[in-house]
């Protein structure tokens, strides 16, 4: 326990700046025993900085960060995306598949990140967070949600005197939120002083006491949290009127005809398995024009699975009865053949991203499907990507580094370098993570906006009740079956 007359933190004239740009300024704030406190803003307001300061990843340009002798002794822990990015990348870099005989390696896997089995009560928080059965498994080969659970039982196993989680309910299915809701209140109530970064004021947990509220770098208002929550100013900032969308830019020519009374997917009976792990069992869809569907289920049901064996990326879909725009899988087409007929965006892609590339060169990679941008690209490309920009309101971010922009803003970015090419399908997989609510509702409208306004089908992945675009009439849900998960299919 700290000592009950030292504050936990003092923090006196923060300030921060990247690559010139000020982050923090001028930011003062206490944090006294016996508080436990919640970091709101929305996306951009500077709460992911202030966690980097507080675990001493960056340095303060000016002002004076004191860390009690508890929280010296115990350290800090923190559980972000940008984590999960850090040891994917490093799992890619080691990876030697190419050098085994079954041209498979399961890298880093979900034992190894826990480790120490030693530690007490292991187990049983293995068991609460439900993730006994991917222990074994890559880390690379793991859906987010379990990705997140995963990297949250190793900070509470690491006995922080501090732990710092970013989001802690983004990417789990709504039975697991419940769950982690459950989690957060108990370990509120313990001696571990918990600092939650939010970005929607509803998913601050009763039992936070204060609450420090950031926008663009700037401390709003800090207290307790009801009076803080009804403040004014807060509603204000937490709730900002609509971003207006611009019309969308005419489609871009297609280098491919497709057959107009062929439903766009069709799968039948299509299972998969990795070893002993069945994944998907005997799959029935059918997608049509005119149809925008919603994909949901559990963490680690299979989705993901799914969209890579329409998409080209899994080899699985091989020898399988799988039509894809009028043609049979593995007729004679090429996985380039498949990818330039969707968009994408998922949180693997956006954990990937090329660094150092501004805003405009990103959208621009979405006509080579590249990760990064390495072909020749000329007016036409750069006149649509600027177009796409204004019509998700992003004209202003075109010449900034896409690196210093917030997770969320980096999200409507790849937004639009989905849909620079007009993709026939439009792949959206949980296109909500790591937004606000502002953001939130923004992307769910220009999702709409392209469902009304293009000929693009909407797939769309969500895990979390109420965000779900208006323009879905299709609906397949992950059900529970012997040994996996099969599909039910409605429409309206």
């Amino acid at each position: 326990m700290p000592d009950a007359a030292e504050p936990l933190l003092s923090l006196h004239n923060i300030a921060f700046s990247y690559r010139a740009l000020p982050v923090l300024q001028n930011l003062n704030w206490d944090w006294l025993p016996g508080q436990q406190w919640a970091c709101v803003g929305p996306n951009g307001a500077g709460k992911t900085t202030l966690a980097r300061l507080l675990n001493r990843q960056a340095e303060c340009g000016t002002g004076t960060l004191l860390r009690s002798a508890a929280v010296e002794r115990g350290g800090v822990a923190y559980v972000c995306f940008e984590q999960q990015q850090s040891l994917c990348e490093r799992d890619r870099k080691l990876d030697e598949s190419e050098f085994r005989s079954d041209a498979s390696d399961p890298g880093t896997t979900v034992a190894t990140i826990l480790g120490g089995e030693a530690i007490p009560d292991r187990d049983s928080w293995i068991e609460r967070m439900g993730i006994g059965h991917i222990l074994q498994r890559g880390i690379r080969y793991i859906s987010t949600g379990e990705m997140r659970k995963t990297l949250l039982l190793r900070a509470i196993m690491q006995q922080p005197a501090l732990l710092i989680l970013d989001s802690p309910l983004d990417g789990l299915d709504r039975r697991s939120q419940e769950e982690m809701k459950s989690i957060l209140a108990e370990l509120l109530h313990t001696d571990l002083r918990l600092l939650l970064l939010c970005r929607k004021l509803d998913d601050v947990p009763e039992d936070c006491s204060h609450m420090l509220v950031l926008d663009r770098g700037h401390v709003v208002l800090a207290g307790e949290r009801e009076a803080t929550t009804r403040n004014p100013a807060v509603q204000a900032l937490m709730n900002p009127p609509a971003t207006p969308l611009g019309q969308l830019p005419a489609a871009a020519a297609r280098p491919y005809e497709l057959d107009a009374d062929a439903p766009l997917l069709e799968l039948h009976k299509v299972s998969v398995r990795y070893g002993e792990l069945k994944v998907l069992q005997e799959i029935e869809w059918t997608l049509r024009r005119g149809q925008h569907c919603c994909i949901s289920g559990p963490n680690g049901c299979g989705k993901t699975t799914l969209l890579s064996l329409i998409n080209g990326d899994n080899h699985k879909a091989y020898g399988q009865d799988i039509t894809l725009f009028g043609q049979r899988r593995g007729s004679g087409e090429s996985v380039w053949d498949i990818k330039q007929k969707f968009g994408l965006l998922n949180t693997q892609l956006h954990l990937n991203h090329v660094r150092g590339m501004r805003v405009l060169e990103v959208v621009v990679s979405g006509f080579f499907d590249s990760i990064g941008l390495y072909d020749e690209w000329g007016d036409v490309q750069k006149q649509i990507a600027a177009q796409w920009l204004r019509a998700m309101g992003m004209e202003e971010l075109e010449r900034a580094p896409f690196d210093t922009l917030s997770f969320g803003m980096q999200r409507m970015v790849l937004l639009a370098r989905a849909m620079v090419k007009s993709p026939v399908i439009l792949i959206l997989d949980e296109p909500c993570l790591g937004l606000d609510g502002h953001h939130t509702q923004t992307i769910l409208r220009a999702i709409d906006h392209i469902a009304e306004n293009s000929d693009t089908q909407i797939l769309f992945v969500s895990h979390s009740a109420g965000e779900t675009p208006a323009c879905i009439n299709q609906w397949l849900e992950f059900v529970p079956a012997a040994n996996g998960f099969s599909l039910a299919c409605r429409e309206s």
